[in-house]
Order: C-alpha cells, then sequence, then structure tokens
C-alpha cells in the first residue's frame, strides 16, 4: 500500500473525501452564491434553470446548508453560504490558473466586461467603450457600473474587470493612468459676455457637487483668496452643467464633459483662471483578475475610448476662433487672454 508514505501529504489535504465530492459543482455553485438567483446563475454558466435547480439540490447536500432561502419574490444566502464566497472565488481563480486556458480571443469571447465608474465618467467614455466592445468582441456584454463615491468592495467585487478611478479618491490597489482633464468654468449662456472667468466665480452663485471631498479648483480659489458663494449643492457631479445651462448659475467641472454636454444645452465654456493641474484619471483592476490577455485588451480598448480625439479637436478649433475674433464669444468657448 501506499498511502501515507514519507513526502505524501494526501491525508493532510483531505484527498481522501474529495474524491467522493463532485468538484464540478463548484462552478455553478459560485454562480448561485454570486447572482443569488437560479435564472441568472443558470444562464452564467451555460446550464437550464432545471439543470441548474438539480445542482442546487446536490450543492446543498454536499455542504450541508441550505445555501439560500426564499424570501418574498427572491433568494437570500445563508450565512454558510456567504461565507463560501471567497474562498470559492480563489480556489477557482487557482485552478483556472492550474488548467491554463487558451488565451483570450476577443472574437469568440462571450463574457461580461464590467467597468465601475462615476456617472461624469461614464458620459465621456461610455459611448467610445460601448462601441469598441460591439466592434471588437461582437459576443461579449458590456456592463457600466456607477458609483458615486467608490467604496472598498468596488475593486475586489468578483465580475468588475477595472474601476475608472479619479485622483481625489483613493484606493488599496495599484492604479494606472489612463487620461488627464482639465479643469473650466462653466456659466449660463446668456450671463455677461463682458465678465470674465474670474469675474463669473465671484460674482454668480456656484452649483457644486455635495461631497466630503475638496475638488482641486476650490482649494486654488481658497488658497487665492478668492470669494464665492455656492447658490446650489447637487449629488451627482453630471447634474451641474444642465443645471447650469438651463437655470443659470456657474461651475467649475471639466473640460471633456463640458464639450460633450455642449452638445446637448447650450453652455458658455472658459479656461479656469488659475494655474492648475488635470483632473487625472486611473484604470484600477481586480486584483483576482487573472487573465493576462484580457487585461492587456481591455487597457487598450481603455486607451482607445478616452482619447477624445473628436471632442479635443472640436476644443482647439473653438480656441483659434475665438482668439481670431479677438476673445469674441464663439460658439459658447472664451479663452482668457495671454498674458
Amino acid at each position: 500500500m501506499w498511502m501515507n508514505q514519507p513526502g505524501d501529504h494526501s491525508s493532510d489535504l483531505g484527498l481522501e473525501r474529495l474524491a467522493s465530492v463532485n468538484l464540478n459543482l463548484l462552478v455553478p455553485l459560485l454562480a448561485l452564491l454570486e447572482e443569488g438567483s437560479v435564472t441568472r446563475a443558470a444562464a452564467r454558466v451555460g446550464m437550464s434553470q432545471p439543470a441548474m435547480s438539480h445542482a442546487l439540490g446536490r450543492m446543498r447536500r454536499m455542504i450541508g446548508d441550505d445555501l439560500v432561502t426564499r424570501q418574498g419574490s427572491g433568494l437570500v444566502l445563508t450565512p454558510r453560504a456567504l461565507e463560501l464566497i471567497a474562498p470559492l472565488r480563489e480556489v477557482l481563480r487557482q485552478t483556472a490558473q492550474v488548467v491554463n486556458f487558451p488565451g483570450f480571443d476577443p472574437a469568440h469571447d462571450s463574457r461580461t466586461i464590467t467597468v465601475a465608474m462615476t456617472t461624469s465618467t461614464a458620459f465621456v467614455v461610455g459611448p467610445a467603450l460601448a462601441r469598441l466592445i460591439a466592434e471588437r468582441a461582437p459576443n461579449a456584454t458590456l456592463r457600466v457600473r456607477n458609483f458615486v463615491e467608490p467604496q472598498a468592495s468596488d475593486f475586489t467585487d468578483d465580475g468588475v474587470d477595472v474601476v475608472l478611478l479619479s485622483e481625489a479618491f483613493a484606493s488599496p490597489h495599484p492604479r494606472e493612468r489612463l487620461y488627464e482633464n482639465r479643469w473650466v468654468v462653466i456659466a449660463h449662456p446668456d450671463s455677461d459676455p463682458a465678465a470674465s472667468a474670474l469675474d463669473l466665480l465671484t460674482s454668480v452663485p456656484h452649483v457644486t457637487y455635495d461631497s466630503r471631498h475638496r475638488v482641486a479648483p476650490y482649494a486654488a480659489l481658497d488658497a487665492h483668496g478668492v470669494q464665492y458663494r455656492i447658490g446650489q449643492l447637487v449629488a451627482d457631479h453630471l447634474l451641474i452643467p444642465h443645471l447650469v445651462a438651463t437655470a443659470g448659475g456657474v461651475a467649475v467641472h471639466t473640460l471633456r464633459v463640458a464639450v460633450a454636454m455642449r452638445e446637448r444645452v447650450d453652455l458658455r465654456i472658459e479656461e479656469f483662471p488659475l494655474p492648475i493641474s488635470p483632473l487625472r484619471v486611473d484604470m484600477v483592476w481586480n486584483p483576482r483578475l487573472a487573465d493576462a490577455a484580457f487585461i492587456g485588451w481591455l487597457r487598450e480598448i481603455l486607451v482607445e475610448a478616452t482619447t477624445f480625439e473628436a471632442q479635443l479637436s472640436d476644443a482647439s478649433r473653438w480656441h483659434q476662433e475665438s482668439v481670431s475674433s479677438s476673445r469674441q464669444t464663439s460658439r459658447g468657448i472664451r479663452q482668457p487672454t495671454e498674458k
């Protein structure tokens, strides 16, 4: 008999018990625990709903727990099920590395690609990102997950591939620069055309983002002793340009959002009057994501989606028109006088 020979640690690993366990249940089990729905879990792993329901019964016998219980019209995970999610994810991640699945093929891959970002970022990045993924990975599904202020779980939730995060927010994980977005002043189109950006900031009530995080432009205004008054506090940063354009006021926002919004509502755009660094947006990858080929592909897609060539070309053209017309308003954008 060869068992328990020197160097044989099968007993330590519990392999004797594993021999009687159907390990094929682990993938649908994780899908069920993460989705909290038999229907969605079945679709995720390519099973029929009856087959998933049958598998659930086998999972319950294997684990010795109900795993999910019905509450109202939905399912609720048991405490034991909640404990299983993290170790299951890790086991299956390591298993995927061991079996060395073929490289990512965007032309045939049917995964769900999840990118988390603020609504403002989605407003400028989302259209190009959706178009590129539809073209390059026609069988994949793009899921955009929005957040107002990121939570720790946003960086590690299974299914979230990458978080697009401005430098205003901290991350416990490595970050990689994606793009920069300079600050501008936006105002109602009927505001005094003779007023400079600084005049607007000091004389017109501000519409600002309601957050405990102080954005850099306001820190610059305070450092230079610029007086201003807050007129409105808004929970969604993307609402600010719309409110300014339709109801009046002045605000500090990013150029790319302002230019994109300018295609929908009439909006005056001025350069921010003080020296300030642009807003920087980074990619924070899910630390549990082990598919290097997929990460490299999605990184290229995100970089391409955020070049903003058309918008920046328009902004440059508006700048030239503004200079040639002696700083008269041109299509809603005016630049400060060179000093």
